[in-house]
């Protein structure tokens, strides 16, 4: 496990200026989120090659350069659709290129990021890092809990451990606790990160039927055609928020805390920031809880995605 690892990890993932979220995330408009961040103690930065091609890594380590290697920890993967597949070095490839990318040698976590072809990507994996120092917490991303296991035994057999799961987790997509995820991981001594926890600003309270997403990007195909659904939703997150005299997005941020796990909150304003530090001090109660799942449950929505089919 990581000393003094936060509760809260801060995601970069739009920082690629993919599409997925728009592509004017400019580091002028991203330095200051960081600088707010980092300031407040929250310094763990979730990033990946598959961000736009190594954008979302070019920006972030314009921004740490100048700091001690000490003060932030970086979690970055390995994504299998990026690799050179006529490569047989194609793991140590990609790696070596993100510490370039990076402007380091050392990741804290290093993830493999989707289960496409992964028991082969994780045996290379823990080749590479057998017997080598300054080894990452090592985690998968996007496992059902069969591939978790098989994460589990490949690491072992190169005296390495399963330190870390990253999936979709929110209170319309339970899946990974519903399918024994979370309690195996909590069993294991295993960081579950969730990621899009706020349903990527569905569950802020930031969009209606009034007035969806962004026609175009990707998350309004997903999202804005369910929007009735997660208005009412977010009515009961806005009761909890006035109880607690946050708004609505700290009230989901809180709930994925109560719950055991690392939320990964992606951040493009000083304020997505700002309401992460506020949610670190919010405590619900187990009824709260338990009232909000339950009318989540009774929506009915589908928000898996694409490229986590495979979960089901």
């Amino acid at each position: 496990m990581i000393k003094n690892l936060p509760k809260i990890a801060l995601g970069a993932w739009a920082w690629g200026n993919d599409g997925t979220f728009g592509s004017n995330f400019t580091p002028k408009i991203l330095k200051p989120v960081f600088d707010t961040a980092m300031a407040n103690g929250l310094n763990l930065w979730d990033t990946a090659y598959a961000y736009g091609m190594g954008t979302s890594e070019k920006v972030l380590a314009e921004f740490i350069k100048e700091l001690p290697r000490e003060s932030f920890f970086i979690s970055d993967k390995f994504t299998p659709q990026c690799a050179d597949k006529n490569s047989a070095t194609a793991m140590k490839d990609m790696i070596e290129m993100q510490y370039k990318l990076m402007g380091i040698n050392k990741f804290d976590i290093y993830w493999i990021h989707n289960v496409w072809k992964a028991p082969k990507w994780t045996q290379e994996l823990a080749k590479y890092f057998e017997g080598k120092q300054n080894v990452p917490l090592i985690g998968v991303s996007n496992h059902n809990l069969a591939e978790i296991k098989q994460a589990q035994e490949i690491l072992k057999a190169h005296g390495l451990k399963l330190s870390a799961v990253q999936n979709h987790y929110s209170l319309i997509n339970r899946y990974s606790e519903t399918s024994g995820i979370l309690d195996y991981c909590r069993q294991n001594n295993i960081y579950f990160f969730s990621y899009m926890i706020l349903e990527q600003g569905a569950l802020s309270g930031k969009y209606d039927t009034k007035n969806p997403m962004p026609k175009g990007s990707a998350r309004s195909y997903t999202y804005n055609p369910i929007l009735d659904k997660i208005e009412l939703l977010n009515e009961k997150l806005k009761k909890l928020a006035d109880k607690y005299n946050v708004e609505i997005a700290q009230i989901s941020i809180a709930w994925a805390i109560s719950k055991g796990t690392l939320p990964i909150i992606g951040v493009t304003k000083v304020k997505h920031v700002e309401d992460a530090v506020k949610a670190l001090n919010i405590i619900l109660g187990r009824e709260e809880i338990a009232e909000l799942e339950n009318f989540a449950d009774s929506l009915k929505t589908d928000v898996v995605r694409i490229w986590e089919r495979k979960l089901k």
